[in-house]
């Protein structure tokens, strides 16, 4: 019997999860029984669901909320703490940029925005600025430039890590100009960075193109300042 149900379930495309088990169902009425075994296939495929967006995203590590403290960012009147937990802003297809030193909770923050959000069902893309530069100069050299744009523009929230830690020639330059461009007011940016926006200039060479890039982040943005200490450095175990 339940190699016949096997088989139907693969014919219909059903995951084996979907009857393994049932015999632990408790139910008064055949009804009651078929509802319990659909709910529990409802929660399987919002899990696979979840995961399949989590591993798209390509985190470098996977970081929540959980013991995250906001002490030491400023956070604008524009946005609350509550709003950026549940990564409502991306509904709006508004911005984030979150500037501060090095080590103060800005990579983490912006993951942790990134799994909420794949957990309520947004796709999310997560780049360190840098790779995503030399993914799009490798693309454009191989005639895949196009292929790759399309999968920037499947996604609800993109995730640019390290913005500015490394100058970019010219061509990657104009092509993360294209990146910015292609998202403005069609998805969500998130942008963690530790050069103030005068300093902008520096990455791009140009500074037409730097104003232009500015004016499309700053535009329906939030800019959240981290003013505190380096955490890596305070919980370091080398003692000054």
């Amino acid at each position: 019997m339940e190699s016949m149900i096997e088989a139907c379930c693969k014919q219909l495309k059903i995951g084996s999860t979907f009857y393994k088990g049932y015999q632990n169902i408790k139910a008064d009425t055949h009804e009651q029984f078929l509802l319990e075994l659909l709910k529990r296939e409802l929660e399987n495929r919002e899990i696979v669901r979840k995961n399949r967006l989590l591993k798209t995203a390509n985190f470098d590590v996977v970081k929540t909320f959980q013991g995250y403290t906001w002490d030491q960012i400023q956070i604008p009147p524009s946005i609350s703490i509550e709003d950026i937990k549940a990564a409502k802003f991306v509904e709006q297809k508004a911005n984030l940029i979150l500037y501060g030193s090095v080590g103060t909770g800005k990579s983490h923050l912006a993951t942790a925005i990134g799994v909420e959000a794949c957990n309520r069902g947004k796709r999310v893309k997560f780049y360190r600025t840098a790779s995503l530069v030399n993914q799009l100069t490798d693309a454009k050299a191989n005639g895949e430039l196009k292929r790759f744009f399309r999968q920037i523009e499947k996604c609800d929230l993109l995730i640019c890590d390290e913005w500015g830690f490394v100058p970019f020639e010219k061509n990657g330059a104009q092509l993360l100009f294209q990146v910015v461009s292609e998202c403005y007011e069609r998805r969500s940016v998130i942008i963690t960075t530790n050069l103030e926006f005068s300093k902008w200039n520096a990455i791009f060479y140009d500074e037409k193109m730097t104003s232009a890039i500015i004016d499309r982040l700053i535009h329906h943005s939030h800019l959240l300042v981290f003013n505190g200490p380096s955490y890596r450095l305070q919980h370091s175990t080398i003692n000054c």
